[in-house]
């Protein structure tokens, strides 16, 4: 199970954020919500911080590895690193299974594509992903960029700096729309939520065809056509 960690600096202000982009709260939770792909903690502790989770019922051999490259903040059954970007991942010794999302609403966003950072130590990143179950499934090193995904379908696209000409808040969620991103950013205006940056850069006569979103706690969103 992986799921998104956000802090706040106000729950009832994340909780609007999220539920106006058509985010629907899980069963028995104020604080844990989904758009049918992707579960997204919000996290009012004041030590929180934008990052991944990941569940699984040993990560021993995998944290033994990452303390060959990194420090590992360990406490109880949750232990930490952080990436080249800074993001840290927090690696969860749980037997707890990933609640059935499918059914739930679709959010205004669009199509989820997984998490992107921009990293500047692109190997050293590439190589803790490897170590946790990631996998290289497009792109590639030499490009500059890479996506990487695990068995369960969770997808990490690494980028390196200089790679991409607009705002990059680490980390991003990342939507791929394709033609339909007009319609989603229509959509996203409707929803009277404030958009951090309009993209025109890709677009030959200048029309905002890709935006940026961010949530309160700091979490950005690529809204984007490809």
């Amino acid at each position: 199970m992986t799921i998104l960690e956000t802090p706040t600096p106000n729950l009832n202000d994340s909780l609007a954020f999220y539920e106006s982009l058509g985010f629907t709260k899980l069963k028995d939770s104020q604080t844990l919500l989904t758009d049918s792909k992707v579960i997204v903690s919000i996290n009012d502790d004041r030590f929180a911080r934008a990052g991944i989770k990941i569940y699984k019922e040993k990560w021993d051999t995998e944290i033994n590895k990452i303390k060959a490259i990194t420090k590992v903040f360990s406490k109880e059954n949750n232990h930490v690193f952080y990436d080249a970007t800074g993001v840290p991942i927090t690696l969860v010794e749980s037997e707890e299974e990933q609640p059935n999302i499918e059914n739930a609403a679709a959010s205004v966003l669009g199509t989820f594509a997984g998490v992107s950072l921009e990293t500047p130590d692109f190997e050293k990143s590439f190589k803790l992903l490897g170590i946790i179950g990631f996998e290289p499934s497009m792109g590639g090193l030499e490009q500059g960029w890479v996506a990487l995904t695990n068995k369960a379908g969770f997808s990490i696209s690494l980028m390196q700096p200089n790679t991409c000409p607009h705002l990059f808040f680490n980390p991003s969620m990342t939507y791929f729309n394709g033609k339909n991103n007009i319609e989603v950013i229509a959509n996203v205006r409707k929803a009277n939520v404030k958009i951090t940056e309009e993209i025109t850069t890709f677009n030959k006569e200048g029309i905002v065809d890709n935006i940026i979103l961010r949530d309160p706690g700091g979490y950005g969103f690529f809204i984007f056509s490809d």
